[in-house]
């Protein structure tokens, strides 16, 4: 597999953590698919690992938490026909998942209050508006 899966600035993921496991792939596919197990499931022991930093780890621990089992969060591919490309998109699929998992959360929005010349214009408008409405009645048509 080419290179190490970055998550974020130096961190990466390790191979030595990532726990593989191929199976048959369903689908049409002819009988290659019936002989090669193209499918793979790539796991990551997130709650035992000891590359991310504390703070990452927990963030990432508590938004992937529907997603895991016993700590462990787990991706599958079966897109392609070949094993080597399912392994590359697992692996891509997971340091994704990985880096927004464990991304800062946004900054808090300040309120502002709305200048007063714009909701003077507003109203402006607004009574405009009624006034030209206004004037297609034909109250004043005898």
């Amino acid at each position: 597999m080419p290179g190490p899966y970055v998550i974020r600035g130096s961190v990466s993921l390790p191979e030595a953590e990532l726990m593989w496991r191929f199976s048959r792939s369903s689908g049409p596919g002819g009988q290659h698919v019936n002989t090669s197990d193209s499918q793979v499931e790539l796991r990551f022991d997130l709650a035992k690992t000891e590359v991310l930093p504390e703070v990452w780890k927990a963030r990432a621990l508590e938004r992937l938490a529907p997603r895991m089992v016993g700590g462990v969060i787990a991706v599958r591919a079966s897109e392609h026909r070949s094993q080597w490309r399912n392994r590359e998109m697992a692996a891509t699929r997971l340091a994704s998942l990985l880096a927004e998992a464990t991304a800062p959360p946004p900054r808090p929005r300040r309120a502002t209050k709305i200048p007063r010349g714009i909701n003077e214009r507003r109203l402006r408008q607004k009574k405009a508006r009624s006034e030209t409405k206004r004037g297609r009645s034909g109250r004043d048509w005898t």
